[in-house]
């Protein structure tokens, strides 16, 4: 049996709680070449583990553990727990917790060890930009974790490790992006795609390089509300990081699903994936808002919809309100969450896209006044979404044109460009960085309101909404000593570091 060499699981903790047979694994541990198990390999034989870990167990876990939280999905039972914000809503054995240290970032540690030893710079490199992506999806779903403690490829286990704060991670995310770009242009003895591992960019590095900096771009936007300090918000320089990222779809950031008989050759949120069953039925929140996204007086159905949601029941579309279940009424009334474009055994899984990048452009460019600005980074946002849905010709123009009309250029705000995002961001786990971002505000996304069912006894108040997520059991029991405080009361409702004005 292999086993990982994991960040400070414990050696019970990895065979009894990692190792165990489960639907939702993406890697067979006992078979994987990708799992991250020594560091005698030569680093293009673990770049495509060190992709797939971040995208198929990271970034899955990040979503499915949100999917009811932002609304785009919803279950066929009433009171779901992580749709009805339980306080049980984290304590399993399978979450991004997890999914991030035992599988994930060890993957991103070997290849930077393996990168310096093999005198391939461009390795480290990618391994750094994974790594500052995963603890950035990390630390966006618990507030403080672990970061210079982990697993580091060379030193042995740290079964207490320290936590660092929020910002504290941030500032890492960000010194481990510009280490990334630097070291891509230094020359290497090994190229990425050597062996056909580089299964994001195909050992393109300038498109790695686009990649890091449109990440970077994300992540300094979250610093909305912060107004002083190192960690000031500005708005110039992610425009900047904008206008030297992605200036296509071609540049999307993405992971491809063949399809096929293996549940991991298969979109995780499809039917044959292995995390279908959280995704029964797209939620009435996001099936009404692609009905008049626009806010137009005279609803203007998106031409995304039948595409996303690709069955149309009872002469329309109609989702399940999240936390309420079917309520008793047949499922034929509702609209499976399988088959659309991003639940389709081949569907990508996204990263961050084009249009991301300029939605985030469009945000910097409101907050500093440009309004003309940021309806032209819009307006770009969109219309990518709209060929990356591969809308046909016609319906893009005319969609576009509708949007000149109902928002225009200096009539642009907030609600337009958070609304866009949200529809092009399905399933990925920034959307609910967003939400809190701008409060849950019904102003911001018309129509969104808590879940039927919510935990009266965490968030009694209507205005009280999740902040973040608690830390799992076995972190509790291992590592209590330097972990925060996991009371539900406090864990669930307290708003991250981002999220606190200064």
């Amino acid at each position: 049996m292999k086993i990982f060499k994991s960040t400070y699981i414990t050696f019970i903790a990895l065979s009894v709680v990692s190792l165990v047979s489960c639907s939702d694994d993406y890697f067979d541990v006992n078979s994987s070449e990708t799992a991250p198990t020594t560091t005698s390999l030569a680093p293009q034989f673990r770049i495509q583990g060190a992709i797939e870990n971040t995208t198929g167990t990271a970034q899955y876990r990040g979503a499915r553990e949100v999917l009811g939280i932002t609304q785009y999905g919803s279950q066929n039972v009433a009171d779901y727990y992580s749709e009805t914000w339980s306080k049980e809503l984290t304590t399993g054995s399978y979450f991004l917790w997890q999914n991030a240290y035992v599988y994930a970032l060890p993957n991103t540690a070997d290849l930077i060890v393996l990168g310096d030893k093999h005198n391939s710079p461009h390795f480290k490199a990618v391994g750094k930009i994974l790594r500052a992506y995963i603890f950035g999806m990390t630390t966006d779903q618990y507030g403080d974790i672990v970061t210079d403690q982990t697993y580091d490829g060379e030193s042995s286990m740290n079964l207490t490790p320290e936590f660092v704060t929020q910002k504290e991670v941030y500032a890492t995310i960000f010194q481990l992006l510009d280490e990334g770009i630097e070291e891509l242009g230094l020359p290497t003895e090994i190229e990425l795609n050597q062996e056909g591992g580089d299964v994001l960019y195909q050992g393109n590095k300038e498109q790695w390089i686009k990649f890091a900096k449109a990440i970077k771009a994300r992540y300094m936007n979250h610093l909305g509300k912060k107004s002083s300090g190192d960690m000031a918000y500005n708005a110039d320089a992610i425009i900047a990081l904008c206008e030297q990222s992605f200036t296509s779809n071609q540049d999307n950031a993405q992971v491809n699903f063949p399809g096929g008989e293996a549940e991991n050759a298969n979109q995780p949120f499809s039917a044959d994936g292995y995390g279908s069953s959280r995704f029964d039925y797209f939620s009435n929140f996001f099936v009404e808002l692609l009905k008049n996204p626009l806010g137009a007086a005279v609803p203007i159905e998106d031409p995304r919809l039948p595409i996303i949601v690709p069955e149309a029941v009872n002469g329309g579309y109609h989702g399940v309100v999240t936390g309420r279940g079917l309520d008793g009424l047949p499922s034929e009334d509702f609209s499976l969450g399988n088959g659309g474009f991003y639940t389709n055994p081949a569907s990508p899984t996204y990263m961050i896209t084009y249009s991301e990048v300029k939605f985030i452009e469009a945000e910097a460019r409101f907050r500093k006044g440009d309004l003309p600005g940021a309806y032209t980074a819009l307006k770009a946002g969109v219309q990518a979404d709209l060929e990356k849905l591969a809308v046909p010709a016609a319906e893009i123009t005319a969609y576009m044109a509708q949007l000149d009309v109902e928002v225009g250029g200096s009539g642009v705000t907030m609600s337009d460009i958070m609304v866009q995002k949200y529809i092009s961001n399905m399933l990925n786990p920034e959307t609910w960085v967003d939400m809190r971002r701008m409060d849950y505000s019904s102003d911001i996304y018309p129509g969104l309101q808590r879940p039927d069912n919510v935990n009266l006894d965490i968030f009694p108040g209507e205005n009280d909404w999740i902040q973040a997520m608690r830390y799992e059991y076995n972190e509790e029991d291992r590592n209590y000593i330097n972990m925060p405080d996991n009371n539900p009361n406090i864990r669930l409702t307290t708003p991250l570091w981002w999220n606190t004005p200064e």
